[in-house]
């Protein structure tokens, strides 16, 4: 299916196919085994944390789960701890009370509509509550291994800071991106450009003295490892 926002977002890449090949084996060498670093044990399981996370660490999304999923790893067990038994698990997390009930809701409609088994298409999973077209992506990627690519704030800034898929909206950069990254790839292109993002190429200050695609950045000017700041020299001793 074509991305809906494909003919809108035009070719703006900085890149060609084979420095786009460049930079992801620069990337896969760096980070060869990428995986999401929410914690799960099912496809529903994955639905619910990546939901979870929306404005909210990885960390701190995985800390609260972890009792949650050991009492509730499938919709009808989700759905029998009832909206107040999902919120007493995840108050550490921000906007707790309105995904309490998006946790609840899309457990059900999980069961009412799809026999209690996550879908395995974007137009189904998007249609649960509290569930959008990144959340959709994660699930098809990391659950069923499909060649998707969630756009968050890591990817988007990537995408735009290199060259690879500028674009003004995360819809442009996805279009972008699917457009730009070679077929052996896309399985892999959303995670390593994302931890690539939260652990490198950062909002602030991106590291380009430890960046394996710093070479292939058309970011300017690239930051320098920090030197260590002087330290001050003591005031001599009035002796007298």
């Amino acid at each position: 299916m074509p991305h809906p926002m494909a003919k809108a977002a035009k070719p703006r890449s900085k890149f060609n196919r084979a420095k786009a090949a460049e930079l992801f084996a620069a990337l896969a060498a760096d980070r060869p085994d990428p995986r999401t670093e929410l914690d799960f044990v099912n496809p529903f399981t994955l639905v619910v944390a990546v939901a979870l996370s929306a404005q909210a660490t990885d960390v701190g999304v995985n800390k609260a789960t972890k009792k949650l999923f050991a009492v509730a790893d499938t919709p009808e067990r989700m759905l029998a701890l009832g909206e107040a038994g999902v919120a007493g698990y995840i108050k550490t997390i921000g906007l707790w009370r309105n995904k309490a009930k998006n946790v609840i809701a899309l457990s059900k409609k999980i069961i009412d509509d799809f026999g209690g088994e996550v879908p395995r298409t974007r137009d189904e999973l998007v249609t649960l509550p509290g569930v959008g077209r990144k959340t959709a992506n994660v699930v098809l990627n990391e659950a069923f291994g499909e060649p998707t690519i969630a756009v968050d704030t890591h990817i988007f800034r990537v995408s735009n800071r290199t060259g690879l898929a500028p674009g003004k909206t995360p819809d442009h950069v996805e279009a972008g991106l699917e457009r730009i990254t070679p077929p052996d790839f896309k399985k892999g292109a959303h995670h390593w450009l994302i931890l690539h993002g939260r652990y490198v190429c950062k909002a602030r200050t991106p590291e380009c003295w430890q960046c394996a695609i710093s070479h292939l950045c058309a970011f300017k000017p690239k930051t320098r490892y920090p030197e260590a700041p002087a330290i001050p020299k003591r005031a001599p001793l009035n002796r007298r």
